[in-house]
């Protein structure tokens, strides 16, 4: 049978308990957006209740600890076609193995593509906590567009809410079509046109992010090139080193990496007061 839910983990975890229900062996676990259905397979679709979910996710400690669960999250928001299926998979053998230890049998295919793809997560974060670049807004926003291979920006929320608690956010993810939106008190996950977001703002937030940038934001661009070139030792370079641990494709974040002439900071610099 083929199980189709709305695409969020909530629903995830209610396709589960009615997997577990009907005692149904799936052949698939997919969202609506990317369900395809065999010719001659049966399909239920399942929808999302979050009072289920919340009880599910709880009782998954008889079988599994705190850093599987963890881990099992992880899979799911690295987007693999077959991450709901794995989860089911790997859940099956804990409940097997009557909640024993798996995570240390990598013999198991299941249990060593759980620990690829949760590392594949842990290395999308742990590179996007370091290279966001956030550019000021007129309005006093802070904001920065971030194309992750996964979806990664769950994970993002407590290093940047505790960076950044003295100023507001919003790190945008084009690809997925949402955001995630720190007021100054609290962080949410947002879509582009999210109420909470263009009450607190001048105008509403488009998908791309074009808003009017503060005057200042070339200054401050341009003297962090500066320091970035200064800070070079060039008899140190180390090409290849370089782009292994800082990858190509995280440039476009970077405001070092950026080419532009330098602003007329002479013009648009108020002098001190004397």
């Amino acid at each position: 049978m083929h199980f189709v839910y709305d695409g969020s983990f909530d629903g995830l975890l209610t396709t589960l308990r009615a997997i577990w229900a009907t005692r149904a062996e799936p052949l698939a676990i997919r969202p609506t957006n990317g369900a395809q259905n065999g010719l001659f397979a049966e399909t239920s679709y399942i929808a999302t209740d979050p009072d289920v979910a919340a009880e599910v996710w709880q009782n998954l400690r008889r079988w599994v600890d705190d850093a599987v669960r963890q881990r099992l999250y992880h899979v799911f928001l690295a987007e693999a076609p077959d991450s709901e299926l794995l989860i089911y998979q790997y859940l099956q053998r804990a409940i097997t193995a009557g909640g024993r230890d798996l995570s240390e049998d990598y013999l198991d295919d299941t249990v060593r593509r759980v620990h690829t793809l949760s590392r594949t997560l842990g290395r999308e974060k742990h590179r996007f906590e370091a290279f966001v670049r956030f550019e000021e807004a007129a309005d006093g926003l802070f904001h920065a567009t971030v194309n992750c291979h996964v979806n990664v920006l769950p994970l993002l929320a407590p290093h940047f809410t505790a960076r950044y608690a003295d100023q507001r956010w919003l790190l945008f993810d084009p690809a997925r079509h949402y955001g995630l939106y720190y007021d100054g008190h609290r962080t949410r996950l947002v879509t582009p046109d999210a109420d909470v977001v263009q009450q607190t703002t001048a105008r509403p937030i488009p998908t791309t992010l074009a808003t009017l940038a503060d005057p200042q934001e070339p200054i401050y661009q341009h003297l962090w090139r500066t320091y970035y070139q200064n800070v070079d030792i060039a008899a140190r370079r180390n090409p290849k080193l370089h782009k292994r641990n800082l990858p190509l494709r995280y440039w476009r974040y970077l405001t070092e990496k950026q080419p532009g002439p330098p602003p007329l900071l002479a013009r648009q610099i108020p002098p001190r007061a004397a």
